[in-house]
């Protein structure tokens, strides 16, 4: 799903942070080197070094949460329900390929993809592992990439024209210049209200930017009636979308992402449609290997959610999760399940 907009309210620009080989070979200390002061509170010229204080702070982000054998972010905890292990590392790096897969090797739909495109300034929210900003960086030498995220799992060398801050999509967006092209993925769930999400990206993009916001619904979805009602896949599901309602940040129909951008002042808004299907039951080959990369993304991020969500929000203990996710991975794995994940 993406949007172009033809117009955009004054920008004040302020300094802007020269890329320099010095200060583009680790992301170390680099809290917000876009704001005059990180919305973490971290000094961002690159001049001073790292003082103490940010120092501590930096310490402190990695601090990670653990329950339940899983760890969490610590900055701004409880924010974003999904571990940020290295178990879930790799299933995100999955997903960025079954991603490329779903659009045929392709960064994105929105025209900063478009074979021979050029573009300056761009912005990853919820960079995850940085992998979505690294490819886009090796694609777009001319471009400067930006991205952020909860949880410091970005590499410690990357491109020269990319880097990464740990910041909070909900503070203030202070940016020094607009940007060209804003992208985040998978994102439900996350966002507290997708209405101010959609107006920061409008409001910090320059004329005729782009937005492209690629989200994948909780639920499952079935059009022949294979996924009966009573399947743990969809009475778990009911129980997060339940639990992201009590966490104040709801699980969305990313279908009314339209209405949203719209509303926040976008043009051209574009929603494209994808399935997901939870294995590889699809007759069509290109469905089946989707299904395949799908299957294994599902298993583990499901269990993941559940975990946080079904122990916090219901009062669940551990042992029960575990077995009802023995139940949701013998109904992921059945070819007689015609379900998908609407994309």
């Amino acid at each position: 799903m993406f949007r172009g907009l033809d117009s955009a309210p004054e920008t004040i620009i302020d300094h802007e942070v020269e890329i320099t080989a010095d200060n583009t070979v680790s992301w170390d200390y680099q809290f917000g080197f876009e704001h005059s002061v990180g919305a973490g509170g971290y000094s961002s010229d690159p001049a001073f070094g790292p003082a103490s204080s940010s120092k501590s702070a930096a310490a402190s982000v990695f601090e990670y949460r653990q329950e339940n054998g899983r760890t969490y972010h610590a900055y701004k905890e409880g924010k974003y329900k999904l571990p940020n292990d290295e178990r879930e590392n790799d299933r995100l790096d999955l997903q960025h390929n079954l991603i490329l897969l779903t659009f045929n090797d392709r960064l994105g739909n929105a025209p900063p993809n478009n074979p021979g495109a050029k573009v300056g300034r761009v912005l990853d929210v919820g960079a995850g592992t940085g992998i979505w900003a690294i490819d886009f960086a090796d694609e777009h030498p001319e471009s400067e990439v930006l991205g952020f995220d909860l949880s410091p799992n970005f590499p410690e060398y990357t491109p020269l024209n990319v880097r990464f801050e740990v910041d909070d999509l909900e503070e203030p967006w202070i940016y020094s210049r607009p940007f060209d092209y804003i992208h985040s993925q998978m994102m439900n769930g996350s966002v507290n209200d997708w209405d101010v999400y959609a107006k920061k990206c409008f409001d910090n993009l320059n004329p005729g930017g782009w937005v492209e916001m690629n989200e994948c619904n909780i639920k499952p979805e079935c059009d022949d009636g294979t996924l009966r009602e009573d399947s743990m896949l969809l009475r778990t599901a009911k129980l997060v979308q339940e639990a992201s309602e009590k966490f104040g940040r709801p699980a969305k129909d990313m279908k009314e992402l339209k209405n949203v951008l719209i509303d926040a002042g976008f043009v051209d808004v574009r929603l494209m449609q994808y399935k997901w299907p939870t294995n590889d039951w699809p007759r069509e080959q290109r469905y089946k290997e989707i299904g395949m990369w799908s299957h294994d993304n599902a298993v583990s991020g499901w269990e993941g959610l559940c975990m946080t969500m079904l122990t916090r929000a219901h009062g669940w203990k551990a042992a029960e999760v575990i077995i009802a996710m023995a139940q949701c991975r013998k109904e992921l794995k059945d070819r007689s399940i015609h379900a998908y994940y609407p994309l």
